[in-house]
């Protein structure tokens, strides 16, 4: 197919293409990302700290507290619609921590609930989570054995 346009209309599309490509500073995208990315350490490290000052929680269940209300805050802002403009202004910065993965578990849930709870949320829950679970279980395993053939 593309080798029927002209010379002319391929310039054009490149043009146009060009034109409504977005484009975005590297250096900037870096910045923001660790800009959120420690505003989400930040509170998580705040978290722990008040379970472990304030309610008298070892390190282990202060950091246990700290992934739930972390996982928790997640799906509420992604329930409001709040936490996919968290995204694109931060990128990676919100989407590696636990909150991205939270995220992409509840995203799909909402999205797909119309559809039932089997056909909808049961089918598609973990469309974006279930690769990452997959292949998180199967290196795990293939390292393990590594470690175990030469320890």
């Amino acid at each position: 197919m593309s080798n029927n346009l002209s010379e002319e209309e391929k310039k054009q599309y490149e043009a146009y293409v060009k034109q409504v490509t977005p484009t975005k500073s590297l250096p900037l995208q870096m910045l923001k990302a660790f800009v959120v990315g420690g505003i989400i350490c930040t509170l998580g490290q705040f978290i722990q700290n008040m379970m472990m000052n304030q309610f008298g929680l070892e390190q282990t269940q202060a950091s246990s507290w700290c992934s739930l209300l972390l996982i928790l805050l997640s799906v509420i802002l992604t329930g409001f619609n709040l936490f996919g403009p968290i995204v694109n202004f931060g990128g990676a910065g919100a989407l590696v921590p636990i909150t991205g993965f939270a995220n992409s578990v509840c995203a799909p849930a909402i999205e797909f609930q119309k559809e039932g709870q089997v056909y909808g949320i049961g089918c598609k829950i973990f469309t974006i989570a279930g690769p990452v679970i997959l292949y998180g279980i199967v290196s795990s395993w293939v390292f393990g054995l590594i470690y175990w053939l030469f320890m």
